[in-house]
């Protein structure tokens, strides 16, 4: 039997799916991803996030979405906005396959964002997920001090650093405040020394998978032609990551939907309540 695979971050919203979405969902099942997390990037998106997650769940069980305000997008957001939110979260409580808050966080990279509203809507981002209790999904690029300064003074369950590229001695403090850290195509390039350290040496309880299909192409990508990521290549990508870590295909991905499901437990109440879903113990 395969290993069962699990994408902790895929933006199946994106418009490079739009004209063939159901035939990307379709190749991701055929290759034993069976659970997708589809986090929000705008106020706007809310409502088709949900939509989608319902709409095509019924091929994927383990499609759940969470719901906020991506930094890259805050330059054109409301305030508002905030409020958007709040009330998709609240109306999104009831859903089985609404599992927390995402993408939020600091961006301090793209130079052109403007720092203040960022701070704005991730502090905002960050009191609902404690006022609702909710895990959220970080963006932590370039900004994980600022980002960890920000969770010490509140108390959320825990989540998903996403994509993450820090030290070792900050993986370690987002670990101790309940976070996973997401690894995923970054890692395949031999030259990304300091995250291939992160995976060999970091415990492999605080360690989950994803793609952020359509981005962060694996090294491969585009030597074989292929225009963007998407969650099919996540079982390859994943046996590399396996590989750096010195464990198998099976091993790893156990570990890392065990993961998953422990950070974010409405996705593991999903998952166990489906009587067709695949339980990986």
């Amino acid at each position: 039997m395969h290993p069962i695979w699990i994408d902790t971050h895929c933006h199946l919203d994106a418009p490079e799916f739009a004209a063939h979405l159901p035939a990307v969902i379709d190749a991701a099942l055929q290759n034993d991803v069976q659970a997708i997390l589809l986090p929000a990037v705008r106020a706007a998106d809310c409502q088709q996030v949900r939509a989608m997650a319902s709409q095509y769940g019924s091929q994927i069980p383990g499609l759940v979405y969470t719901l906020g305000i991506h930094p890259l997008y805050t330059n054109q957001a409301q305030k508002s906005d905030v409020e958007v939110i709040e009330q998709q979260l609240s109306q999104s409580l009831s859903d089985p396959r609404f599992v927390g808050i995402g993408e939020i966080g600091l961006d301090y990279f793209v130079e052109d964002l403007d720092l203040r509203q960022q701070d704005y809507f991730f502090n905002a981002q960050l009191d609902l997920a404690e006022q609702f209790q909710l895990p959220v999904i970080l963006h932590v690029r370039r900004s994980q001090d600022a980002i960890l300064k920000a969770l010490r003074g509140r108390k959320i369950p825990g989540g998903i650093a996403h994509a993450f590229n820090g030290s070792m001695q900050q993986a370690e403090q987002f670990i101790g405040l309940g976070f996973k850290l997401g690894f995923g195509g970054a890692a395949t390039y031999e030259r990304a020394l300091q995250i291939r350290r992160l995976l060999k040496e970091l415990p492999l309880d605080s360690i989950v998978t994803e793609t952020d299909a359509p981005d962060i192409p694996p090294a491969w990508l585009r030597a074989e032609g292929i225009a963007f990521n998407e969650p099919a290549f996540l079982p390859r990508i994943a046996q590399e990551l396996a590989a750096i870590r010195g464990i198998d295909d099976a091993e790893f991905a156990s570990a890392v939907w065990r993961n998953a499901m422990q950070v974010l437990p409405r996705w593991s109440a999903l998952c166990t309540s489906s009587l067709t879903f695949p339980i990986i113990s």
